[in-house]
């Protein structure tokens, strides 16, 4: 396999090397929405894992810490193929999605409102 990076990857490139790894494998019968949901979620728990009871500056050390980095990239991959995968399954195109949603956060918060603050829209 090709060495892959952001700055020369396309994201229809990943969902296609995605998409053919399960293939070759026969997997799709296994990856309806629930499933790669619930695969997904697992896997945001398993990120989160190396992260609990830290604290939010704390977190920024484990993430620069040579020693755990690795096992938190193979986490952070797993949630982004099985993302990819659950968009390729159910026909979804993810640049438009994220458009979408970006379009609407923008709506909801409001530069003006938002900048510098955590609070959820509703009490911008």
């Amino acid at each position: 396999m090709n060495a892959l990076s952001d700055s020369t990857t396309t994201l229809a490139e990943l969902k296609a090397r995605v998409l053919a790894f399960a293939r070759e494998r026969e997997w799709e019968q296994f990856h309806a929405p629930k499933n790669l949901s619930m695969a997904l979620a697992a896997e945001a728990g398993e990120l989160m894992e190396h992260f609990l009871w830290s604290t939010p500056e704390a977190s920024r050390a484990v993430a620069r810490d040579e020693a755990r980095r690795k096992k938190i990239e193979e986490e952070l991959a797993d949630v982004v193929i099985y993302a990819l995968e659950f968009a390729n399954m159910t026909g979804m195109d993810v640049a438009a999605v994220i458009e979408a949603k970006m379009s609407a956060n923008a709506k909801k918060y409001p530069v003006e409102k938002a900048r510098g603050r955590s609070d959820k829209y509703t009490e911008l």
